[in-house]
């Protein structure tokens, strides 16, 4: 269902083989390498979000909303095709907000035909080495209750249950899991304090909707690690 340490290292338009370590990803890796998602791309990511998503899709507005969006950063998956010129077809894509605190994961969603191949660990590590670039404090995400694959592989890299928001989802009415992973100021780095977080802050009109699907604050939870 997601993404990993082989991936979440490599800078956007880096290539990075999709390799995983938990039990779900045991395929042949997928080499893919990532880089800014753009608004080129919105089309082919309105078809994944249809596929993956079903009725609680986002809309190609919404996409283009959430690309745009104060405090979001956005990242897409490509395959490495060495005899391809130019950019290729997005075959994964992921999404954070940052508050200037805290972030939160928007979406996290990969191709059906490549998923348990390592790219949406990929992914993942991506937004976490972003939040850490950011100096936040702690990652938060929203998970549905029923996703087993995702539960394991946020655990994995250590986020803990919060709680359970009920019929969080819709139009499903499924309830979600509220998971934080706390994050480590970098060596040598005091963790800031109000000043320093008030310095840093991002304005952001009206913060992430509210359940959009199974994943974090308001948005899907990893599709195809």
């Amino acid at each position: 269902m997601t993404t990993r340490d082989a991936g979440a290292g490599a800078p956007p338009g880096e290539a990075a083989p999709a390799y995983g370590t938990a039990p779900e990803d045991r395929r042949t890796p997928y080499e893919i390498r990532l880089r800014p998602l753009e608004a080129r791309d919105l089309r082919r990511v309105e078809r994944l979000e249809q596929q993956l998503f079903g009725r609680g899709a986002w809309s190609y507005a919404m996409l283009a909303e959430e690309l745009g969006g104060l405090g979001r950063w956005y990242v897409a998956a490509e395959p490495v095709r060495p005899y391809a010129a130019g950019p290729q077809e997005v075959v994964g894509y992921a999404g954070l907000w940052f508050d200037g605190e805290v972030v939160q994961v928007m979406t996290i969603g990969v191709d059906p035909e490549l998923q348990q191949r390592g790219v949406g660990r990929t992914l993942l590590e991506a937004l976490l080495a972003r939040a850490r670039v950011l100096r936040a404090e702690a990652v938060l995400l929203e998970v549905a209750v029923d996703n087993a694959p995702a539960l394991r592989l946020y655990e994995g890299y250590g986020f803990v249950r919060l709680g359970v928001r009920r019929k969080y989802y819709w139009p499903e009415g499924t309830d979600a899991y509220t998971m934080r992973l706390e994050l480590a100021p970098p060596e040598g780095v005091a963790s800031p304090g109000a000043a320093d977080r008030a310095a840093r802050a991002v304005p952001v009109a009206g913060g992430p909707p509210a359940g959009r699907r199974p994943g974090t604050a308001g948005a899907p939870g990893p599709v195809g690690a």
